[in-house]
């Protein structure tokens, strides 16, 4: 059946319009994306199978240029597009979090922190400098490491801390294997900027460790 020939309220983009685009299914969302499908397949078809090849949506949509490229109905053209939505997301939240205190909306933050952190294969120490209103500076990644870790220099932070004036500070960092728990090690070296950061009258806020889609507050966790 075509998309055209559905029920009006059963059409993704009517569906989106009439109701949210919260209302859709992954599939649904997926095929507004697409837009149209290829032979003898609807977009909605084409979007049932893409998900089904690359197991779900965050896998097809963190793929690599060469693997999403090989998948059928893909190809460059979709793949800048989506590039583009992407990037657009984090901007978006990231001129969110620039407009407001950070602790006022701790959603946003760990949604922003999510969205630049999330499904990367290796280990990303990054921090949101903040101003004396708790307002977001600038965000900046400070290491990079492989999937078992990343090596923390904490000169190096005090002097990125120093460069752009913060008054505070929140710390961020993703686990490749996609389990966000705290090690010993993070609460280690997190413990060790706290009390370095404190000569400086520096104020560490929080530190969140990203894992698969969800993110853990040390914070919240009564870790801090």
């Amino acid at each position: 059946m075509k998309i055209l020939d559905m029920p009006v309220d059963e059409r993704p983009r009517e569906k989106l319009l009439q109701r949210g685009a919260h209302a859709l299914t992954d599939v649904e969302l997926l095929a507004i994306f697409l837009r149209t499908g290829v032979q003898g397949k609807t977009a909605i078809d084409l979007a049932r199978d893409l998900l089904n090849e690359f197991g779900d949506l965050r896998s097809l949509l963190g793929a690599d240029h060469s693997r999403f490229c090989q998948a059928k109905g893909l190809g460059d053209a979709k793949y800048a597009q989506l590039q583009a939505c992407l990037e657009l997301s984090k901007r978006y939240l990231s001129e969110c979090l620039k407009r407001e205190n950070v602790l006022s909306n701790p959603a946003e933050t760990r949604n922003y922190l999510l969205s630049e952190l999330s499904g990367r294969d290796y280990e990303v120490f990054a921090c949101l400098l903040l101003d004396n209103k708790n307002r977001v500076i600038k965000f900046e990644e400070l290491f990079y490491g492989s999937i078992d870790g990343a090596d923390i220099y904490p000169r190096e932070v005090v002097k990125r801390i120093l460069q752009y004036n913060a008054a505070a500070v929140i710390f961020a960092h993703n686990h490749p294997s996609g389990i966000a728990e705290p090690s010993q090690a993070d609460l280690m070296i997190t413990n060790k900027l706290i009390t370095l950061l404190k000569l400086i009258e520096v104020r560490v806020l929080d530190h969140f460790i990203v894992g698969d889609g969800y993110g853990i507050s040390l914070a919240e966790q009564g870790l801090l």
